[in-house]
């Protein structure tokens, strides 16, 4: 793509470098994207080429004649999106579980960003094809694409200083007695380089959750991110023995509740995914900065595991209620835990 800019360097930016000034002047480019250009000769600074270490006194002209590479290397291909949202500068949409975010060594198309070229194709000059916030392969939910690089500046700086919101909803192993925060550095696994783990020199990574639901042996929860480690919420829920429903990697055997119906049995033995699914989105939106709120339906596989968890939990308790009435006395509870 061919760019073109012209300007006068302000009199309040004397005495400044010359990419300092201009990354005032131009927002919406980075400053490394600024000086690059600088050392490639495409500024001209009073009609000659800029020098790298320029002082500017104000008033000079500038001439910008770049040409912007592509950013992505991936193809188009006609991939259905499912998009919540869309204008000039982002794009908002609902990630099925069943495709990867970005071209990888065993997934060399037929991914997200392969889609989103086939949908504009100008994204092929923004970084990611525009994509600010990844979610885990087979994680299902709302993801936000910008359009533009002035809007993929601005994104993934408000992404790095915590000013985008995003709640996941995700069930998981065991009875989760009240919700909490877990504060885990997370690095990649010593020995699994393939895996991340809670480690000592990993980064630092704030998770918080509070509880939706219980089954028994299952908690619904809400989970917010505060930081946005890979695998965050996985590796967080397994640290604190909670691990999410059909996680292939860091989840374990399916916890099976007394008197479960076939089939519930059958889907907790059988999830095909980690059951994470991003439910809502908050943000500011990059040019008009107007709050946004954006939320994802929960997927059929996921509807269906809470719908039969519900039905186990209420008819364990109609069978208790039951009892109570038969004999009058107080029945021996074979498995009920219910805090909801």
């Amino acid at each position: 793509m061919h760019l073109e800019e012209t300007l006068l360097i302000p009199p309040e930016c004397a005495g400044q470098r010359l990419d300092q000034a201009l990354a005032k002047c131009w927002p919406d480019y980075s400053r490394s994207r600024i000086q690059d250009w600088i050392k490639s000769g495409e500024i001209l600074l009073d009609g000659e080429v800029a020098r790298p270490r320029a002082t500017v006194l104000g008033g000079e002209s500038v001439e910008l004649l770049a040409e912007i590479e592509e950013a992505v290397a991936a193809v188009p291909q006609d991939i259905p999106l499912d998009i919540i949202y869309e204008d000039d500068a982002i794009i908002v949409l609902n990630k099925s579980p069943d495709i990867v975010v970005h071209p990888a060594a065993g997934n060399p198309d037929g991914t997200l960003v392969n889609a989103l070229l086939f949908h504009d194709p100008s994204l092929v000059s923004v970084p990611r094809a525009g994509v600010v916030h990844r979610l885990d392969k087979q994680t299902s939910g709302v993801m936000v694409v910008a359009k533009t690089l002035a809007a993929h500046k601005i994104l993934v700086e408000n992404l790095a200083a915590r000013k985008i919101r995003r709640e996941y909803d995700t069930v998981v192993m065991g009875h989760v007695v009240a919700g909490g925060t877990v504060d885990a550095p997370i690095g990649r696994h010593p020995r699994d380089r393939q895996r991340q783990a809670v480690t000592a020199t990993g980064k630092r990574a704030v998770t918080h959750y509070r509880v939706l639901q219980h089954y028994g042996e299952q908690t619904w929860l809400r989970v917010q991110l505060e930081t946005g480690r890979t695998h965050q919420i996985r590796v967080h829920m397994a640290h604190i023995r909670h691990p999410v429903i059909g996680d292939p990697v860091y989840g374990g055997r399916p916890r099976i509740p007394p008197r479960a119906s076939t089939a519930l049995i059958d889907v907790l033995r059988h999830f095909e995914r980690q059951a994470l699914h991003a439910r809502y989105l908050t943000l500011a939106h990059p040019v008009t900065g107007t709050q946004m709120r954006f939320e994802a339906p929960m997927p059929d596989d996921m509807r269906e595991l809470i719908a039969l968890l519900t039905e186990y939990r209420d008819n364990l308790h109609r069978r208790v209620t039951d009892e109570e009435d038969d004999d009058g006395d107080e029945a021996e509870v074979f498995y009920v835990r219910d805090d909801g």
